[in-house]
């Protein structure tokens, strides 16, 4: 059996797969300082919102404010949000050429993001999670070989 690569935190190993790492992307004619600040800001209509949410001084404050339900989400939100994540997180790897060299040397080992609270992009606290995120980062290493 292939041993996995587990991440979570940009200061971990491997910790450059994360969302939160300070690798920007220039998305939709603009530049954003990580792709979690891409990908919260995505799931709102309001461009002022938006907005406040690239401004985000750091990638768990985007979060946070992805995660305000006193704003309403776009209502397509669940039908898209997974392509989002896949362009962004694509996007990141066309942008770092280092990201790219580390991500292709991950080989063919299944990568697994190590979220315990997350059951959708990550494996869960009992490993029992859709890995989304991991899933996204395998597709990606495929087309950037």
């Amino acid at each position: 059996m292939i041993e996995p690569i587990y991440f979570y935190t940009p200061q971990e190993s491997y910790g450059d797969f994360s969302n939160f790492s300070r690798h920007g992307i220039d998305m939709d004619g603009r530049w954003w300082a990580t792709v979690e600040h891409y990908f919260q800001a995505q799931k709102f209509e309001n461009p002022q919102y938006r907005e406040k949410i690239r401004r985000a001084s750091t990638a768990k404050q985007a979060a946070a404010l992805g995660r305000d339900r006193t704003v309403p989400l776009r209502s397509d939100w669940e039908a898209v949000k997974v392509d989002i994540m896949r362009k962004a997180v694509l996007k990141k790897f066309q942008t770092h050429a280092a990201l790219t060299a580390l991500l292709r040397e991950t080989g063919n080992r299944p990568i697994v993001e190590n979220a315990p609270g997350d059951y959708f992009w990550g494996c869960g606290q009992d490993g029992t999670g859709e890995n989304w995120l991991g899933r996204i980062l395998e597709d990606v290493r495929k087309q950037l070989v």
